[in-house]
């Protein structure tokens, strides 16, 4: 996943150093490259996210659950 980001960023930064003028560079770096990408990542990263969220939460349950023994039964 990350390697199609680092291609694109790095076709987007030749073509934004192809550009006329500094201000064409910069908003062709930004429109073609970093809000794109951020948005692909974002995306693909949602099950990730997801995953680990319910990781801790699983986790938080566990440690919230008392104990079946108790040290003041006799049996």
């Amino acid at each position: 996943m990350y390697i199609i980001a680092i291609a694109w960023m790095y076709v987007v930064t030749l073509m934004a150093a192809t550009e006329k003028t500094i201000t064409a560079g910069l908003l062709t770096f930004i429109f073609y490259g970093l809000l794109p990408c951020a948005i692909l990542l974002w995306v693909l990263g949602a099950k990730h996210r997801r995953h680990i969220k319910a990781k801790k939460t699983l986790l938080k349950e566990a440690m919230h659950e008392p104990d079946s023994t108790h040290a003041n039964r006799d049996e």
